[in-house]
């Protein structure tokens, strides 16, 4: 079961998935620490945001990290 924090809704983004309760695509938070931020200047980003929403985050890319691409 994947974390709670991370919803996809067709209502919401698209159906992108993003941080529960909010309109933040997980891909945002994403390339936010993909460019080096921390997570104290993320939280101060995204007042909204809580510090295991950005862990959630994480986790979410960790699974994706494992399906397998077929060729």
């Amino acid at each position: 079961m994947m974390n709670s924090r991370i919803i996809s809704d067709p209502n919401i983004c698209g159906g992108e998935p993003c941080v529960q309760g909010s309109r933040i695509p997980v891909h945002v938070i994403l390339s936010h620490l993909a460019a080096g931020e921390d997570y104290e200047t993320i939280l101060k980003s995204f007042p909204r945001l809580k510090h295991e929403d950005i862990l959630a985050c994480l986790e979410y890319a960790a699974y994706l990290s494992t399906e397998k691409a077929v060729l």
